[in-house]
Formats: C-alpha cells, sequence, structure tokens
C-alpha cells in the first residue's frame, strides 16, 4: 500500500494508448478502488464489482480517457471483503474476454501480501509487474510477496523500483567509484575531452 502501484498502471495504460494499442485498465483494488480518481475522471455509480456480481454490465461502467482510445473499468463503491467474488471463477470470466477486444489488459490489484486478492486476480493474468517503493519494503516482505505470487502460476515479469530518491541515490556513488575506480577514470577523461 502507498508504493505507488496505481499510479504506475495509470502511466503505462496512457503509454501504450499513446503508442497506438487499444487499451484497458481494469480497478480490481475493491477494497480501495482509486483508478477514476487518479485519473480525474467521475466516479460512477458502478464498478467492476457490481459487474462480477452480475448488478451491472460492462457497458454500464466502461470510461473513456483521453482521444488515445484509453477505456477504465472503475472499482466502484469499496468492499470490505472482495475475495469470495474475486475466487468465485467471474473474474477469470472477465479476464478472458476483455482480451478478445483489447491489445493489452492492465489490472490494478491491492497490494500483495496484505490481503489474497492480488493472488487471486494473478491466476488468470499472463504476467504481474510488482511495484516496489525504494527504501520502504524491508527484503524478507519483498521475498514474502514474491513467492506468493509465484505460487499463483503466473509469471513475475519483472519488478518496478519506485518513489526513488535521487540524491539519497546519488550518495551512494561512493560504493561505485571505490569498485569500479578504473572505469570512473575513463568516464571521467572523455567527459573532460568532450568539454574541449
Amino acid at each position: 500500500a502507498g508504493e505507488g502501484k496505481t499510479t504506475v498502471a495509470v502511466n503505462l495504460a496512457i503509454s501504450l494508448a499513446k503508442k497506438g494499442k487499444s487499451v484497458i485498465l481494469v480497478d480490481a483494488d475493491l477494497r480501495n478502488p482509486s483508478v477514476a480518481e487518479a485519473m480525474g475522471l467521475e466516479k460512477k455509480e458502478y464498478g467492476v464489482a457490481d459487474v462480477l456480481e452480475q448488478k451491472a454490465d460492462l457497458r454500464d461502467i466502461r470510461l473513456r480517457y483521453g482521444e488515445y482510445g484509453l477505456d477504465i473499468l472503475p472499482g466502484g463503491n469499496p468492499l470490505k471483503d472482495p475475495s469470495v467474488i474475486l475466487g468465485g471463477g467471474l473474474m477469470e470470466k472477465l479476464l478472458q474476454v476483455l482480451p478478445r477486444k483489447y491489445d493489452y489488459v492492465i489490472v490494478d490489484a491491492a497490494p500483495v501480501g496484505v490481503v489474497i486478492d492480488a493472488a487471486e486476480i494473478a491466476k488468470v493474468c499472463d504476467g504481474i509487474l510488482l511495484v516496489v517503493s525504494y527504501n520502504q519494503v524491508h527484503r524478507q516482505e519483498l521475498i514474502d510477496a514474491k513467492n506468493q505470487l509465484e505460487q499463483t502460476g503466473c509469471p513475475i515479469l519483472g519488478t518496478i523500483l519506485n518513489q526513488v530518491d535521487y540524491e539519497g541515490f546519488a550518495s551512494k556513488k561512493y560504493y561505485y567509484k571505490s569498485h569500479y575506480s578504473s572505469y570512473y577514470k575513463a568516464y571521467e577523461k572523455e567527459a573532460e575531452e568532450k568539454k574541449s
């Protein structure tokens, strides 16, 4: 929670849509849906939970964002325990239908490790991008999250290191200089030659 997974999902969806791909972004964090708000879209009465409970149709909740052909399925009203709906096979059906109409289906799920929701959703996805906030997650928490996701059978495509403190990161320069001093000397020499 708070590591920027929604922001990453939104930016990835917009980037792909700008490249001419048909994209739909699904807000599947049904405990704390925030995609529509993050994108400045008006909140709808219904959301993904209502579609999964068969109280609404996809056409009722789908929102269009910008001129790039990006569609959004907002989460709707928060649920206290969405694990029953998520594990009931309806999310699987939804995620089987969407790829027939879109090049990319991006799913923003609940934080891993806190609740089982993300693991349930991962079972029906093609790949996982794990968003990790710089200097906030303990190593063991990350290992536990990775293990939980690997048990779903869904491949982890990669990890996105988010919210990097560049000044703090740059202060670690001494480490690189001490271990790669010959590289740095050559690099600095080349940079000086380019200046003159």
